[in-house]
This record gives C-alpha cells, structure tokens and sequence, in this order.
C-alpha cells in the first residue's frame, strides 16, 4: 500500500491541507529518491482527490450515497504503483483548506500551485530533478503556467484541457450540457449554465463580482477576477511558451472542454517541437470517472516515463544539497 503523508501548506495568506503519497517500494533504478508530481484539480469546488468538493460546499452539489473516486485520487494510486510520489490539496475554501473559493482568482491559483511544489521541495524522500504535473481542466492552464517557468518540471499530463478563451470554452460547454443534461444535478453547475452570458458579460466589463444564485444554497458572490483573466490567457498561448514533454489526454464525451481543444494544443506545442502524445478515451467524461483503472494506470505509467533528471538551478542545488543533508 503507498504511504500518505498529511501536510498543512502555506499558500500567500492560506493554509491549504494536501496529501502527499509515497510508494510503498523503495525508489527504483537504483535511485534514492523519488520522482514527484504535482495533480491539480479541475474548475468548480473540488477536494484534493478531484472529486466535488461535498465538504465545503454541500448544497452546491447532488447529493450521492455513493460518491465515486475522484480522479487525482486513482492517478495518485497508479503513479505509486509507478514508483512516483505525488502531491494534491484541497483548493482554497474546499475541504480542509482556508480561503473562499468563489473569491480565488486564476493568478492567485497559479501562485498557490507554486506554492505546493516549493512545499515538498526540501523533502528528504523526493528527487527535485524529477518532477511532473497533472493537471486537469483548469488545471491544465494552471500547469503550463507553473511550468513554463520551473526548469524543474520535465514533464506534463494534461487532462481535458481547454486551448481557448475561458469565455468560448464556456459558451460550447453550456451548449452541449444543455443538450444532454450532463451534471446539471448538480445546483451551482446549472446556475453557471444559466447567467453565462451574464457572467461573461460582467468579466468583461471588469466588474468586481457576480451575485450568482444556487438552488438550496442561495446568492454566491463570484468574484469575476478570475473570469475576467481566465478569459484573457487562453492556455493556447501558453503553450506557445513551453519546451517539455507533454501529453493530452482527453474524454470523447467531455461536456465541459471539447476534445478538439486537445488538437488545437497539439498543434500549437507541435509547431514549438515539443511533439505531443494525445489520447482520445471513448465513451468518457470529463473527469474519465467511467475509464477502467488500467486507463488511469497506463496514463500514469506514461507520465512516469517521461519525467526525465533535469539540471537545477544554483538555488535548487542548494535545496537539493539541504534536504540530502537531513536523511
């Protein structure tokens, strides 16, 4: 079984509560320390496992008897299996961790995400010259944009990402989740679906926040700052920016990102030479809950692959140095 390690992590002003997972074999290759990932998490309140985040924000979902696992939990379990450790948190006011989420912009999830990488560097387990990240969603957007400026990070996965403007992801996704009722169970998901236009429309007029109301949980104050960047950093330039191993993978029934993003992202980190892997997994949604676990561990399993030992930077050598000290 792999080993968690409970971490409490101060992000700016936040303390975000994460797992750190550690196999349970000894490194491999001869190694004697661990290859590491970071997994961040999709849009909308979610827990550090992905799954939607029922903690702090009860009635802002359906209600299930039988919550099914999210998928940062089954990738971390695979990559364990892998012989990787990984590292999730709960977002700012999700789970454990401090914050409101409704009021958290993409910069500052940005700066959060850097923030947990800096977290494990010093730890005696992990090897910093080996580092990936997963991110799924927005949490795409969110890894290119750690990455492009860590030399550390040698390798992406990228789950169901957007390549576009937030606000044309957005308007194709509310399309397609009117058309089938994907995840409209679920009260905030409807409510965004309804007042889109309304919340694309204030963004872009720089308003400060959007009064938007969730059945059984009454007038959520969404700050629009986020929106307003989310639309203006479309991940399609930011991979424009990066020289690293990546991967796409993506669900043919995604209702929230359309998996011609994932082509459109293809071809842009083509044109850089960074030669993508892409995957299309039929008959699968957005948070691949319907993927077979030997999906999850082959997804895994090539993220593993690719995360190569990569030179550090004088200041990372001397982390390096400090945490090989404390063994």
């Amino acid at each position: 079984m792999a080993r968690p390690e409970e971490l409490n992590v101060q992000a700016g002003e936040a303390r975000l509560a994460a797992t750190l997972l550690l196999p349970d074999e000894p490194p491999r290759d001869g190694e004697r320390r661990y290859p590491n990932v970071l997994l961040l998490p999709s849009w909308l309140p979610r827990d550090r496992d992905g799954a939607w985040d029922r903690v702090g924000h009860a009635g802002w979902f359906a209600r299930t008897t039988d919550p099914e696992p999210g998928l940062l939990s089954r990738l971390a379990e695979a990559l364990a299996a892998h012989g990787v450790a990984s590292l999730r948190a709960d977002p700012r006011g999700c789970g454990a961790s401090e914050g409101a989420w409704q009021a958290t912009s993409l910069f500052t999830k940005i700066d959060d995400a850097r923030d947990l990488l800096s977290a494990v560097r010093g730890h005696p387990q992990l090897d910093l010259r080996r580092t990936g990240m997963v991110g799924h969603g927005e949490g795409a957007a969110l890894a290119l944009s750690v990455a492009i400026g860590d030399p550390a990070v040698s390798a992406l996965t990228l789950i169901g990402p957007a390549a576009r403007s937030w606000r044309d992801v957005l308007r194709r996704g509310v399309g397609e989740r009117n058309r089938t009722g994907t995840d409209h169970q679920h009260p905030v998901v409807a409510a965004i679906d309804r007042s889109s236009e309304e919340i694309i429309e204030r963004a872009e007029r720089r308003e400060e926040r959007f009064d938007l109301w969730v059945r059984g949980a009454g007038s959520v104050p969404l700050a629009l700052a986020g929106v307003e960047q989310a639309i203006h950093t479309p991940s399609l330039a930011l991979a424009t920016m990066l020289h690293r191993s990546v991967a796409l993978v993506h669900g043919a029934d995604d209702a929230w990102s359309h998996p011609d993003e994932s082509v459109l992202l293809a071809d842009a980190l083509g044109e850089r030479g960074s030669r993508p892997g892409r995957r299309l997994v039929p008959e699968v949604g957005h948070d691949l809950a319907e993927a077979p676990d030997a999906v999850i561990h082959e997804i895994a399993g090539d993220l593993a692959t690719r995360i190569r030992a990569v030179e550090l930077p004088p200041v990372l050598v001397a982390i390096d140095e400090m945490s090989d000290g404390v063994r």
